[in-house]
């Protein structure tokens, strides 16, 4: 049986039992990457992430008279607003799709980058979160979805009998590391599940980060929450 990645309160870990036979233990194979998470920008420009690529300014003019919300209007704010070359290089990585981004904050947690993005145009869900490995490659925390492949997983199935509309709503939040085999690590986030987005929570979705000693994303995988 293939593992289910939701874990709803109702069925907890002993769906995620039943997936695997056992809860997954920090250092256990890495799951594949899932390529939805990661940043297809990763590398343009050859632009590695750091403290310099952080802007926090004014976009009032991209939000009113005949400014409208494009990349060349982010990019002159952005110039106009004392922002670094690295800071509109990346901004410009992350405006993919018409969606307007850019970094307001940076630090580092135990040798890995932690990037904090602003979608200042968005109706709803306005923040996310960059992770950032030695080789510059930029994990999207946000970006986890209850897939078709997902839902055609009999766990997942069983779940959805309960809540119908259930999916991950970010932004995810930090739930804390663990430490790997070799001296990786794991950066552990959770996603709340809901019917909508003003629904209450019916359940959190959990997923480990990891990296190896080197700080190389190796994978991702659900990890169960415990009470």
């Amino acid at each position: 049986m293939r593992c289910s990645r939701l874990l709803l309160p109702a069925l907890g870990l002993a769906l995620l039992t039943a997936c695997q036979g056992r809860s997954p233990e920090p250092g256990s194979a890495p799951a594949k990457d899932d390529a939805a998470s990661v940043d297809k920008a990763t590398g343009d420009g050859k632009l590695r992430w750091s403290e310099a690529v952080v802007w926090d300014g004014d976009l009032n003019a991209c939000r009113q008279g005949d400014s409208a919300a494009t990349r060349d209007c982010l990019r002159d704010a952005m110039r106009s607003g004392g922002a670094s070359a690295d800071a509109v290089t990346a901004a410009e990585q992350l405006s993919t799709g018409g969606e307007l981004a850019y970094v307001t904050a940076w630090h580092e947690h135990d040798r890995l980058g932690v990037a904090t993005v602003e979608y200042p145009f968005r109706a709803n869900t306005n923040e996310g979160t960059r992770l950032v490995d030695a080789a510059g490659k930029r994990i999207d925390v946000d970006a986890v979805q209850l897939d078709d492949t997902l839902r055609a997983d009999p766990g997942v199935q069983e779940v959805l009998k309960a809540h119908p509309q259930a999916t991950p709503f970010a932004p995810a939040q930090a739930a804390g590391t663990a430490a790997l085999d070799g001296g990786g690590i794991r950066l552990l986030y959770r996603t709340p599940l809901r019917d909508c987005h003003a629904c209450p929570d019916v359940g959190q979705l959990q997923i480990g980060y990891d990296f190896d000693g080197k700080r190389n994303f190796i994978g991702q995988q659900v990890v169960p929450v415990t009470p």
